[in-house]
C-alpha cells in the first residue's frame, strides 16, 4: 500500500484535501471518485525515513485506546451526533497521530457512503473481526450505541485478564532470568580464579567440584560460542513460531505444560464464552459465532478446534456435539452448552460460563504465584549456594591440612 496526497472538489463545489492509501494511483482516484470527489491533483507522498518507519511501529493503537474510544463512541450516539461527525470530533481529541489518521479515514469513508462496520473493517489491525462484526449487528437491529457500550465492557473484561495472565509471568521469569546471569557470571568470572588456586596446591578435588570446574572451563572456552548458538537458536525458534505449524506445536506444548497449561485453557474457555455470550446476545447466528470467535481467541489449538467446528454445524450437528469430541474442551463446557440448546437460553449459559472460567484464572493465577515465588527464590538460593560449597569446601580442607 501506498499513501497519496490529493486535492478534489466535492459536490458541492468546495475544495478538500486528504490523504488516502491505496495500491497505486489510479486505484486512489477510483476510490476519491466513488466518494464523489472530482480529482483535481493527486501526488505519491515522500517515503519516510528509515528512523521515521522505526518509530511508527512504536506508535501503535492499543487495546486501552479501543475501550476508550468504544466508550466515547457510546456517548456521542447517545447524543444523537452523527457518525460522520462523531469519528471527526474523536479524531481531533485522538491520542497518537496514527490513530487520529485512522479515525478520519473512517468518517471519510463513512461520509462517502460507506457502512460504519464496513469502514472499520478497513483498518483490521485496530478493529478486529469480532469487532466488526459487533458493529454490523447493531447497524441492522439499530442499537449501535448498545453495540458499542457491549464492546466497551467485553474489550476491558478480556484486556484484564490478559495482562493479569501475562503480569503473574513477569517475577518469575524475572528471577529466572537472575538466576541464569548470576550462574553465569560466577562460571565464567569466579570460578576459574579459584579453580586455579585449587589445582595449583594438587590435593585430590571431589567428583562434585571437578564437574563444577569442567563446566566451568566449557563456558569460558566457548563462552562467545554459547551466546551465538543462543542467539541463533532463539532466532529459528521464533521464526518457527511464525509459522501455522509451529503455532499449533507452541499451542499444544503450552497446554500440556502442569499448572501452567491448565491457566491457560481456562483462559481460553473465558474468551471463547465471552466472545459467543456477546455476540449471540447481538442476534450473530451460532456459526458466525464460532467462525469470528476462531480468529480472535489467540491460540492456535483452539482457532483450529473451532474451525473444524464450523463446518460440521453447517451441516446440521449440534455445537455440544460437536465440541465433545475434543479433549481440549472441558466436559463441564460442553454438558452446559447441551443445556443451553435444550433451553433455547445459548448466550445466558455461555456468559455464565465465562464468568466461572474468569474467576477461575483469577484464583489460579493468585495460587500459583503464591507458590512459584518462594520456590524460584529457593531454586536462586540452592545454586548459589552449590557453586559456593563446591569450591570453599575444597578450599577448608586444604586449610585444615595446614
Amino acid at each position: 500500500m501506498s499513501l497519496f496526497e490529493y486535492k478534489a472538489i466535492d459536490g458541492e463545489g468546495r475544495e478538500r484535501q486528504g490523504s488516502i492509501d491505496a495500491v497505486n494511483m489510479d486505484v486512489a482516484i477510483a476510490a476519491l471518485q466513488r466518494r464523489e470527489l472530482v480529482v483535481s491533483n493527486i501526488v505519491p507522498t515522500k517515503q519516510q525515513s528509515l528512523l521515521s518507519k522505526r518509530l511508527d511501529i512504536f506508535e501503535r493503537v492499543t487495546n486501552r485506546d479501543v475501550v476508550m474510544l468504544s466508550r466515547q463512541i457510546t456517548t456521542l450516539f447517545e447524543a444523537q451526533v452523527s457518525a460522520m461527525r462523531a469519528f471527526r470530533l474523536l479524531a481531533a481529541e485522538a491520542r497518537t497521530p496514527k490513530l487520529a489518521d485512522k479515525l478520519s479515514q473512517i468518517a471519510n469513508d463513512i461520509q462517502s457512503g460507506s457502512t460504519i462496520s464496513s469502514a472499520l473493517a478497513v483498518h483490521p489491525e485496530v478493529f478486529s473481526p469480532f469487532y466488526v462484526n459487533m458493529v454490523k449487528a447493531g447497524e441492522e437491529s439499530g442499537k449501535l450505541d448498545e453495540t458499542f457500550s457491549f464492546l466497551a465492557d467485553y474489550l476491558d473484561r478480556n484486556y484484564e485478564i490478559t495482562q493479569k495472565a501475562k503480569n503473574a509471568l513477569i517475577y518469575p521469569a524475572f528471577v529466572f532470568i537472575t538466576f541464569i546471569v548470576v550462574m553465569t557470571l560466577m562460571m565464567t568470572l569466579v570460578i576459574p580464579r579459584i579453580s586455579d588456586i585449587l589445582l595449583e596446591v594438587g590435593q585430590e578435588i571431589p567428583i562434585y567440584t571437578r564437574i563444577v570446574i569442567a563446566i566451568s572451563e566449557f563456558m569460558t572456552d566457548y563462552i562467545f560460542l554459547l551466546l551465538i548458538s543462543v542467539a541463533v537458536s532463539g532466532f529459528l525458534l521464533f521464526r518457527y513460531g511464525q509459522t501455522q505449524k509451529g503455532k499449533l506445536f507452541f499451542s499444544r506444548a503450552r497446554l500440556q505444560i502442569p499448572h501452567i497449561g491448565g491457566i491457560y485453557q481456562k483462559l481460553f474457555m473465558s474468551r471463547i464464552a465471552d466472545n459467543l455470550s456477546t455476540m449471540l446476545r447481538s442476534g450473530i447466528q451460532m456459526v458466525r459465532g464460532f467462525e469470528v470467535t476462531a480468529t480472535v481467541v489467540g491460540d492456535a489449538t483452539y482457532e483450529a478446534i473451532l474451525s473444524e467446528a464450523v463446518e460440521e454445524i453447517k451441516s446440521g450437528h449440534p455445537a455440544s456435539e460437536v465440541l465433545r469430541k475434543y479433549p481440549e474442551m472441558p466436559g463441564i463446557v460442553v454438558a452446559m452448552m447441551k443445556i443451553g440448546e435444550e433451553t433455547g437460553n445459548m448466550s445466558q449459559i455461555l456468559e455464565t460460563m465465562s464468568r466461572f472460567y474468569r474467576r477461575e484464572v483469577n484464583n489460579s493465577i493468585d495460587t500459583l504465584v503464591g507458590l512459584i515465588e518462594p520456590f524460584m527464590i529457593v531454586l536462586l538460593a540452592v545454586g548459589v549456594a552449590f557453586l559456593l560449597a563446591s569450591v570453599l569446601i575444597p578450599i577448608y580442607n586444604i586449610s585444615a591440612g595446614f
